[in-house]
């Protein structure tokens, strides 16, 4: 694995746990999954993507909204946690896939119903 991959990952799990353990006690990040992460390669930024267990708009931008009001405080978190030479600043982007995965499968459900039915 290349050392920016590993970054990556490290971050990710760190960010994970971080919202999985409720080292961010901010309620509207609770249903938040991370599903990226990636580190440019001077390692000062680095793109969060995440989904949410949610189709609502309205979910989708206070999860965001969450996320975004405590960067700082997870940013710092990471630099206690994860032993590097610079912490990245945090971009926190919204993953679609899931949803597009979703719909795909209820669509797929659909002409399999249609066809034996």
């Amino acid at each position: 694995m290349v050392r920016i991959e590993k970054i990556n990952e490290l971050i990710k799990r760190e960010i994970s746990h971080m919202i999985q353990f409720g080292d961010i006690n901010d309620p509207r990040v609770s249903l938040v999954t991370i599903m990226g992460v990636d580190v440019s390669k001077d390692l000062h930024y680095a793109r969060v993507k995440f989904s949410v267990l949610s189709d609502d708009p309205a979910v989708i931008k206070n999860a965001t909204n969450g996320l975004n009001s405590c960067r700082g405080f997870i940013r710092k978190l990471i630099g206690e946690r994860v032993v590097m030479r610079y912490t990245p600043e945090l971009q926190f982007i919204f993953d679609k896939g899931i949803q597009y995965a979703a719909r795909i499968d209820a669509a797929l459900e659909e002409i399999k119903k249609n066809t034996t039915g």
